[in-house]
C-alpha cells in the first residue's frame, strides 16, 4: 500500500485534455490551401507540462518543468515536493512542502503531505501531528482521516485508527480502494499491518462490498490475524459468511 498524497488533481486531468486539444480537432483535418499556415501546438506552462509528467510517472522530467514555473505559487511548490516525494527524496520533498507553506500558511495539501514525509521517516508522532493540522484545515478530507487513521495504528492507537478510517470510507470509500496511491503498509509491524486490514474488511463488508472485504480479510489473515471465533462472530461480517468464498478462505487459512 502507498502513502496518499494530496494535489489538485483536476489540474492534471485539465492539464491532458488540454494536450490532446489539437489531436482532437485535427481527427479529420479539413483541405488546406497552399496559402493556410498549418495549425500552431499549443504552447504549455511548465505547471501544466510537470502535470502531465507526473501523470506518467515520469517524476524527473515534473521536477526539470516545474522549476521552471513561477517561484510564488504554492500549488506548484507542492507538487515539486509531491515529484521528490515519489523518489524517495525525502529531504527535498519536506523542503518543498515547507516552502508551499511559508507561501500559504493554511494549505491542508502541502500540510498532509509533511506529515507523509514525517510518517516515511518512522518519526509517527510528528506525523500525527501533521495530520491533525491537516484535518482541521479540511475536515472533509478522505485522504487526511486515513493517513491520520494509519499513523494512530502506527502509534498502537488502534481504536483511534479504526474510527479515523471508519471516518475516512463515510466521505469516500474509493479512499480505501487497493489500486489508488491511498494506503501505505510498510512501515507497520505485520501485527498491526494485521488490525489494519481487518478493520478495513469490516468496513467493506459493512457498505455490501464483498469482494473488497474478502480481499482485506485475506491480507489480514496472511499477515497474522488468527482469531476464527472473533471472525465466525463479528456481526459487521455477516454478509461474508453466507459466500462460498468466505467459506473457502476459512478452508484454505485452516484457522484453530
Amino acid at each position: 500500500m502507498k502513502r496518499c498524497f494530496t494535489s489538485a488533481t483536476e489540474v492534471i486531468v485539465v492539464a491532458m485534455l488540454a494536450a490532446f486539444t489539437g489531436t482532437l480537432a485535427f481527427a479529420n483535418p479539413p483541405q488546406l490551401s497552399a496559402s493556410t499556415p498549418p495549425p500552431v501546438a499549443p504552447v504549455l506552462s511548465p505547471e501544466v507540462r510537470g502535470d502531465l509528467a507526473m501523470a506518467h510517472q515520469q517524476y524527473l522530467a515534473a521536477i526539470d518543468a516545474y522549476r521552471q514555473a513561477p517561484t510564488d505559487s504554492p500549488a506548484v511548490w507542492n507538487k515539486l515536493g509531491m515529484a521528490y516525494h515519489h523518489l524517495f527524496a525525502m529531504d527535498e520533498a519536506r523542503r518543498d512542502y515547507e516552502q508551499a507553506l511559508k507561501l500559504r500558511p493554511g494549505f491542508p495539501e502541502a500540510m498532509n503531505n509533511l506529515g507523509a514525509v514525517y510518517y516515511a521517516k518512522k518519526d509517527y508522532r510528528k506525523a500525527e501531528k501533521y495530520y491533525r493540522k491537516a484535518l482541521a484545515l479540511d475536515p472533509k478530507s478522505a485522504a487526511i482521516y486515513s493517513n491520520i487513521g494509519t499513523a494512530w495504528f502506527a502509534l498502537g492507537k488502534v481504536n483511534e485508527g479504526i474510527d479515523a478510517y471508519r471516518s475516512a470510507f463515510a466521505l469516500d470509500p474509493r479512499v480505501f480502494d487497493t489500486s489508488s496511491i491511498v494506503l501505505v503498509d510498510e512501515a507497520l509491524p505485520a501485527h498491526d499491518r494485521a488490525q489494519q486490514d481487518y478493520c478495513l474488511a469490516k468496513l467493506f463488508a459493512q457498505s455490501g462490498k464483498n469482494r473488497q472485504a474478502l480481499d482485506f480479510l485475506r491480507k489480514a489473515l496472511d499477515e497474522g490475524f488468527s482469531d476464527r471465533r472473533k471472525i465466525l462472530a463479528d456481526q459487521n461480517l455477516a454478509s461474508l459468511r453466507d459466500t462460498p468464498e468466505f467459506n473457502l478462505l476459512m478452508t484454505e487459512e485452516k484457522l484453530p
